[in-house]
């Protein structure tokens, strides 16, 4: 590392540089200040530079003393332009907000952060009000990774500038907000790695919410292992990387998703073979259908969708105020389709959610289900800006295969599963039962440790 760019380095790969002397925080974080400036459609808003860089000051000083704060401290990150950070006006994506006064205070997972002395780089762009899965915005432009088809495709969202501010090296760490998949549809479409944590792991405090129910938070990264450090650091825990293989624990795959859900050849079978290598690790792996996945699927064509109704409910007075010609039309429209749900199909839902819970965790029992990501690649964008009806059908189709995780709750782990015949990535999801993140997060590392392994190996023989 020359000590000035982030660009294909994991979080803890640029600690570890500081804590050599092989890296400095105050010349890496002035580098990801100037290339997050350069990145109109990443970054909506970028922090003071005496801001960050007296911060990384700080991080240098206690480096060399040996006194860091944390295993991530003097690493730059980015955040979601829902979460204030002082200084800085909070947009939510849109040009409705762009012109409120600037926040006062940092949200509150922001502060714990920064208290384990991470560096804060800016405020990152998304679907406005973070509601869609593919991640346009007509406001403040749409940002494209340009390392995978030259840019053509639809970064993913609603996190699309967290995960394009990784892709391309500004950060290795950004957070985002998943609600039916706003985290792991971008690291799908990015080959990244991004973490839905359970419900409540992380205050929201400070954050602009769009489902009272169903919003949550998590990182995006290049590892699982970063976004275990970036875990372990906000709460104030030391980070345990893990060193063991998956042997022997029990993983479970619902092959009819496969059909369910219309997942491309492709990207199914960059899953399959994502599970023989998991195999090989001496895993157990079994096959079963899950009544509760079927159900969900079910009830989501039937009754709607609890995000919907409360995404309606959170912006009705703008809806039904002038500002709502200016909003983005196809997220105008998505909100405008809950309007005559009737008012009590949310009590409905949320009672049928607490059942399907229950009988997920008796379904799953003490294994990991995994599951793909997306059933297809980033599609391209110039066709959806192009064609509202288009752009609907791709939107709910992209967001099929998260939101049943999200509907019970359950932590996930989205990581890449390989590349189909176009050179666009694919992607899996690890999944456990409500609140059980702690043990998802060390299988998660434990997989990824093996694929890394199989794929040296790999490279080796050939």
């Amino acid at each position: 590392m020359n000590g000035t760019s982030v660009k294909s380095s994991t979080a803890l790969a640029i600690a570890r540089a500081f804590a050599q002397g092989l890296a400095d925080p105050v010349a890496v974080t002035a580098a990801a200040l100037d290339h997050a400036r350069g990145m109109r459609a990443t970054f909506i808003s970028v922090v003071a530079a005496d801001r960050a860089l007296r911060r990384a000051e700080e991080s240098a000083e206690r480096w060399r003393r040996k006194v860091p704060l944390s295993v991530l401290d003097g690493v730059p990150i980015a955040w979601k332009d829902l979460f204030d950070i002082a200084g800085l006006t909070t947009t939510a994506g849109s040009a409705t907000r762009a012109a409120n006064v600037p926040a006062l205070a940092d949200a509150a997972l922001v502060a714990r952060a920064e208290r384990a002395g991470m560096i804060t780089v800016g405020k990152t762009n998304l679907s406005e009000f973070a509601y869609s899965g593919l991640g346009l915005n007509p406001h403040f432009g749409t940002p494209t990774n340009s390392r995978i088809d030259h840019g053509l495709r639809v970064p993913g969202g609603s996190s699309s500038g967290a995960a394009i501010s990784v892709a391309a090296g500004v950060v290795p760490i950004s957070v985002g907000t998943d609600t039916a998949g706003s985290i792991r549809i971008p690291s799908a479409f990015n080959g990244l790695t991004g973490y839905r944590a359970s419900i409540g792991r992380y205050s929201r405090a400070g954050m602009v919410s769009l489902s009272r129910t169903l919003d949550t938070i998590g990182p995006i990264a290049n590892t699982v292992s970063d976004c275990a450090a970036f875990d372990a650091v906000v709460q104030g825990v030391p980070f345990r990387k893990a060193n063991r293989t998956p042997r022997d624990h029990r993983f479970v795959i619902d092959l009819s998703l496969i059909e369910r859900y219309a997942v491309s050849e492709l990207v199914a079978s960059n899953f399959l073979a994502f599970i023989e290598r998991l195999r090989e690790s001496d895993a157990r792996v079994e096959e079963h259908t899950f009544t509760a996945l079927a159900d969900i699927h079910r009830i989501i064509a039937d009754q709607g969708w609890i995000g919907a109704l409360e995404a309606f409910e959170t912006h009705r007075a703008l809806l039904d105020s002038d500002a709502a010609s200016t909003l983005d039309p196809y997220v105008r429209a998505r909100l405008e389709r809950a309007r005559h749900v009737p008012s009590s199909r949310r009590s409905e839902l949320l009672a049928l959610r607490n059942e399907l819970q229950a009988v997920f965790v008796r379904e799953l029992k003490d294994a990991t289900l995994i599951v793909p990501t997306v059933s297809h690649t980033a599609p391209l964008l110039a066709p959806l800006e192009a064609d509202p009806d288009l752009f609907a059908a791709v939107n709910m189709k992209t967001l099929a295969m998260t939101m049943p995780a999200s509907f019970l709750d359950a932590p996930v782990v989205a990581m890449p599963s390989g590349l189909d015949g176009d050179s666009l990535p694919t992607g899996v999801q690890l999944i456990r039962s409500s609140n059980d993140d702690d043990v998802l997060l060390s299988v998660a590392q434990r997989v990824e440790q093996h694929m890394q392994t199989s794929r040296t190996e790999e490279r080796n023989d050939a």
